[in-house]
């Protein structure tokens, strides 16, 4: 958890230029450097890119980058939407959690399938003082459902098809994505 201390956590209903108030939001809030990434709970290039803005460009950059992520449950993933709708829940409830939530059950994948993600979301709802009912009802929640209709709509408008989609301003980098890469455009960013 050291390496994301750095990043700010901010609740959904603060306001971003740019940004929805239903976004995910980690960062900066108030950064005119944008990042946002289009992901999928249940995709393993995903969790690796997780694992590297934790590790690498949240320690970095959070301080001075706001990253907004949108959700894009790719349809061959057959627990990943559901998953995504219960991440929205979750960090409704609690915008920390709802990171934690997101980098759980990426780190958990391999373990997770259509047969036990309700397990998987009571355990950690229990776990984490979450309404452990809350959590499972939120599956039926067409509200949060269409959020995520939502970003998924909204990505393959900007011809997203992969995950992870990572913009940085206009530059767009897809699925294995290198950290130097990545570490360049935050830096040609933030140049004065």
């Amino acid at each position: 958890m050291k390496a994301f201390g750095a990043a700010l956590l901010i609740a959904a209903s603060c306001m971003l230029a740019g940004a929805a108030r239903t976004d995910i939001v980690e960062g900066n809030p108030s950064s005119p450097v944008r990042v946002v990434i289009y992901g999928d709970l249940q995709c393993s290039d995903c969790a690796h890119f997780r694992g590297m803005l934790d590790q690498r460009i949240l320690p970095r950059y959070g301080s001075r980058v706001v990253f907004i992520h949108r959700d894009f449950p790719l349809p061959k993933h057959d627990w990943a939407r559901q998953a995504a709708i219960a991440g929205r829940w979750v960090y409704e409830h609690d915008p920390k959690l709802g990171i934690i939530f997101r980098r759980e059950i990426m780190s958990e994948q391999d373990n997770i399938n259509p047969q036990n993600l309700k397990a998987w979301l009571i355990e950690f709802a229990a776990r984490n003082k979450l309404d452990q009912k809350g959590i499972l009802d939120s599956l039926d929640d067409q509200r949060l459902a269409t959020l995520v209709d939502q970003d998924y709509q909204g990505a393959v408008a900007r011809g997203v098809s992969k995950t992870p989609t990572v913009y940085v301003g206009g530059q767009a980098f897809v699925e294995n994505i290198i950290y130097e890469d990545i570490a360049r455009a935050l830096d040609q960013a933030l140049a004065p």
